[in-house]
């Protein structure tokens, strides 16, 4: 510890953002430009569909008069969420809009850009980002706040160790969740080739009337499957040291649960439905805001809150390969009402048609996927115990607790 140094952050690289990119000029292809919302998800492993753009010839303009994010270079949310950093790669081609990001480059000699990264992931970093936000309403990082900044950093050897520890875990993250996308993406070619291609097994020798193979049946949604839906909780309930989880439509992503950013109960309330106490495994859809979202239960002690539904079935595969499709996520969504907040009902969504194949197909099918995702699952598994065993390791490794 002796050998680490309280340095400033604007003396161990440039701090600065982008030139403005006036919403006229935005176009609908061209180069992407990003905000906050984008280097979140891109941090987080998570696909970015780019919805705003630039031309090729002002980003060229730009990168010739001003210079332009390389491979290497970091950027860092500073408005809206806060602090969450993202490294440039060598694949990465985007813009980004000023003021949202901040962007460090031209690191000095004394400083790993990883390490860096790693430094506002953890609670140091966070703790001195908060500290010089300003605002009421959406808070924002002023560079010259970030340029001031101090803190200790170990020998750029030391910082290398640690940033390669990290990185590690990192690297395990990145290859389960690509993992997990293929199997998505195998589980829903399955789905599509069975089910909307009709063809399964056997489709050569079997007659199509009206659209549908002979032996299946048009059926309304809830004949099938049950859409259960949540409780509502009492805030005044709330306990930050309870055992208990609350599952609202913030934990229920694309694909992907989050069991993290949760309110807590100490005890279950007498009135609670059953059905609410959520198990490993089980398919949550969301009824508002972003409707239509689909993702499998991760962990225990999770309670299902209002405004969320459990999909129960015989055939939970092929409900989750259902609501995973983009057939289904539109059908929802048109369901859908509200001007604020979109809403839909479960028993509108239970009214919805559906071909529902023979036995013999369906359990055919329920056989092949109930293996893709069964292995989601466990992939979900190790990937939370890898995050959480870097999440432990992180500010022990910044702080000089454990030398490396």
């Amino acid at each position: 510890m002796s050998e680490w140094r309280k340095v400033k952050l604007g003396d161990c690289c440039d701090i600065t953002s982008s030139k403005r990119c006036l919403a006229s000029v935005r176009t609908k292809e061209g180069i992407p430009f990003f905000c906050s919302k984008e280097i979140i998800l891109l941090d987080k492993g998570e696909n970015v569909e780019p919805t705003d753009f630039i031309p090729e010839e002002i980003y060229e303009s730009v990168r010739d008069k001003f210079g332009v994010p390389k491979a290497g270079d970091l950027l860092l949310t500073t408005r809206g969420t806060n602090g969450i950093p993202y490294i440039y790669k060598e694949s990465d081609k985007f813009y980004f809009a000023d003021g949202n990001l901040s962007w460090f480059k031209n690191f000095k000699r004394n400083i790993s850009n990883k390490y860096l990264y790693y430094w506002f992931k953890s609670a140091f970093g966070k703790h001195e980002v908060d500290a010089i936000a300003k605002g009421t309403a959406q808070k924002a990082v002023p560079i010259e706040g970030l340029r001031r900044i101090e803190l200790k950093l170990p020998p750029l050897s030391t910082q290398h160790r640690i940033a390669t520890i990290l990185s590690r875990y990192d690297s395990l993250i990145d290859n389960y969740q690509k993992q997990i996308k293929l199997l998505e993406e195998a589980a829903q070619r399955l789905y599509k080739e069975w089910f909307v291609n009709l063809r399964f097994p056997g489709h050569e020798n079997t007659k199509i009337v009206d659209g549908v193979p002979e032996g299946w049946e048009k059926k309304s949604l809830n004949q099938v499957i049950n859409l259960q839906s949540g409780f509502a909780f009492k805030s005044s309930s709330f306990d930050e040291k309870g055992k208990y989880k609350l599952v609202t439509i913030k934990n229920v992503k694309d694909g992907r649960f989050d069991g993290d950013n949760v309110n807590r109960l100490a005890e279950v309330p007498e009135k609670m439905p059953i059905h609410c106490r959520l198990n490993d495994g089980n398919i949550l859809l969301s009824l508002t805001g972003n409707v239509g979202r689909v993702c499998l239960v991760n962990g225990e002690n999770y309670l299902l809150n209002q405004r969320v539904a459990k999909l129960k079935s015989k055939y939970q595969a092929f409900s989750y390969c259902l609501f995973r499709s983009h057939d289904m996520f539109v059908e929802v969504n048109n369901l859908a009402n509200g001007a604020a907040q979109q809403n839909v009902s479960p028993i509108r969504i239970g009214q919805i048609q559906i071909v529902v194949p023979n036995e013999h197909i369906i359990n055919a099918f329920e056989f092949k996927a109930s293996k893709f995702v069964s292995t989601i699952l466990k992939y979900h598994s190790q990937l939370r115990l890898l995050m959480e065993t870097r999440d432990r390791l992180l500010p022990k490794l910044l702080s000089g607790e454990i030398e490396v």
